[in-house]
């Protein structure tokens, strides 16, 4: 027998977190036919303007996802090969050996060796991920800087490798999706935004969903607050911001309906073939931005609870912004949610980030929103 969605308690979880420290949060969960959408706390410190479950919202890595699916398409017509040298379809930007033995399959999932550009784009990051000895004056310096992708990825190619190709666990890294964007600019003969944007979004039907093409989100949103591990105290408003720093890897703007709605067709196989959904779903180990070991396929990775099933999905950040959005591995239950405060972990004297409230308080909320 299903269980239906408990509104009482995920308007309790969602409020906890709220109280635990999020400036504001709003979500989506949906069970079936069953929705429940949720919002609690402000989208603006300064005037209190409460956030909306209906807000656009910059969604981060999830972007990953889509650009995979797009990648995918691609593979099913014939005019990508999932395990082709990349070096084949981008010999000038991975020339050589390197070029000769990491495939796109070896990008999507993380495993080329290639390394992440982001400290080397951002001076004050250069000791990423050794957080206690970053700073956050680089996230101001680049705010309405418009990077060149190839340049970008220029720096994660000649930074030193975080491993060889195909050899496991991978490292997750920005510098591999913004490779599959050139990709499929070199194969559609149009910017991977545009291919996106009408192959996989307008094809799921998403209607708030968009690439930025300037620095604002327009429409109703929340600013976004960060702190980076408590050295921007208070926490810097960061939602206008020029995405160019991450294109296609993580810009996108989108709403928790239409992050369920993604996922949905996804997994019921209606953006791309069942065939290309077991690929996505085919993991291998990778070591996450935050330094743990995850399974991850092809945009896809998925999250147990104990004793339960898995649930596939992605999380984003951004700088002042968080996104996460899951599905049960039978497309019933998913849950998206938005945060608008990140990294409010403190450090210890050993520079690793200190447990907070808002931590368990998340926790609470994907368990109600997932299990009921």
């Amino acid at each position: 027998m299903k269980k239906s969605l408990d509104s009482a308690a995920l308007d309790a979880a969602i409020e906890n977190v709220h109280r635990a420290g999020m400036p504001g949060l709003f979500a989506e969960v949906r069970d079936g036919d069953e929705v429940w959408r949720g919002a609690a706390g402000v989208a603006d410190v300064a005037t209190g303007r409460p956030v909306t479950a209906d807000m656009r919202h910059r969604v981060g890595s999830i972007t990953k996802t889509f650009t995979a699916a797009a990648v995918l398409q691609q593979v099913e017509s014939g005019r990508i090969g999932l395990d082709t040298p990349i070096g084949r379809y981008l010999p000038k930007l991975v020339p050589g050996d390197r070029g000769d033995a990491i495939t796109v399959r070896m990008l999507i999932n993380h495993t080329s060796g290639l390394a992440e550009y982001l400290p080397c784009a951002y001076p004050s990051l250069k000791a990423y991920p050794a957080l206690a000895d970053t700073g956050p004056q680089s996230l101001e310096d680049h705010r309405l800087t418009r990077f060149d992708p190839a340049e970008l990825i220029g720096m994660g190619v000649t930074a030193p490798a975080v491993g060889v190709p195909g050899g496991t666990p991978g490292t997750y890294s920005n510098t591999n999706y913004l490779l599959l964007a050139q990709l499929l600019e070199q194969v559609t003969g149009t910017t991977a935004e545009l291919y996106i944007t009408r192959n996989v979004i307008e094809r799921a039907g998403l209607r708030d969903t968009v690439f930025p093409g300037e620095p604002h989100v327009h429409g109703p949103h929340s600013r976004l607050y960060e702190a980076w591990f408590g050295m921007i105290d208070p926490p810097r408003d960061y939602s206008v911001y020029d995405m160019s720093w991450v294109g296609p890897s993580a810009s996108l703007i989108s709403t928790v309906t239409d992050l369920n709605r993604f996922y949905r067709l996804l997994l019921a196989g209606e953006i791309v073939s069942p065939s290309s959904l077991a690929q996505m779903q085919r993991t291998v180990p990778v070591i996450s931005q935050e330094g743990r070991t995850i399974e991850y396929g092809l945009g896809l990775h998925p999250m147990e609870g104990p004793g339960q099933g898995a649930f596939w999905g992605h999380g984003g950040t951004v700088w002042g912004g968080g996104a996460l959005a899951m599905i049960r591995a039978d497309g019933e239950r998913q849950l998206a949610v938005a945060v608008n405060l990140q990294r409010w972990n403190g450090l210890d004297s050993a520079g690793r980030p200190q447990p907070h409230p808002l931590d368990d308080a998340l926790t609470a909320l994907y368990r109600v929103a997932m299990y009921g």
